[in-house]
């Protein structure tokens, strides 16, 4: 039966669609649909940006040690209100620190996450300034627009654009 079926055409509805691209060569994320010159070539001002929030998520880490050793050793009026706060300080610290690491290797994701981090840190910010605490409220607030200012650069906005295939005007 195979013999019979070797010189024999199917009709066109059976016949099976070729890959045109073998599947090697397809791109498997957008990583990998961007040239690699445009990768590579990350400006200084997006590290710049990734060190400053990869400190902002290293100090909320060290923020989640201090919660829990205060919890640990009595001093907190509620230890189970301090440890929840370190697991909240864990994930919120460590979330950051990834996007700093991944903006300073040159990852695109972790704009977003930078940006909403500053955003928020400006609020808070304000928040001490009106509590008569600008002694934290200045450098936050400093620290938070020299990482927006940095995201923000014309050559990180340059290279974000490069990522995603638009040319420039």
């Amino acid at each position: 039966m195979a013999e019979q079926n070797k010189g024999e055409q199917k009709p066109s509805d059976e016949t099976e669609a070729v890959p045109t691209t073998p599947p090697d060569a397809v791109p498997t994320s957008a990583r990998d649909a961007v040239p690699t010159t445009a990768r590579e070539a990350v400006p200084t001002t997006v590290r710049v940006a990734g060190a400053l929030v990869a400190l902002e998520g290293a100090l909320g880490l060290v923020a989640m040690v201090v919660l829990i050793v205060v919890g640990a050793n009595g001093s907190a009026q509620s230890p189970k209100n301090s440890y929840l706060t370190a697991g909240y300080a864990a994930i919120l610290g460590g979330a950051v620190l990834a996007a700093g690491i991944g903006l300073m290797r040159g990852k695109r994701w972790g704009r977003a996450i930078a940006t909403l981090t500053q955003l928020l840190l400006l609020g808070v910010a304000y928040y001490m300034f009106t509590s008569d605490r600008p002694e934290f409220g200045a450098p936050l607030g400093l620290l938070a627009l020299a990482a927006l200012g940095s995201l923000f650069a014309p050559a990180s906005n340059r290279w974000m654009a490069a990522g995603y295939g638009i040319a420039e005007d």
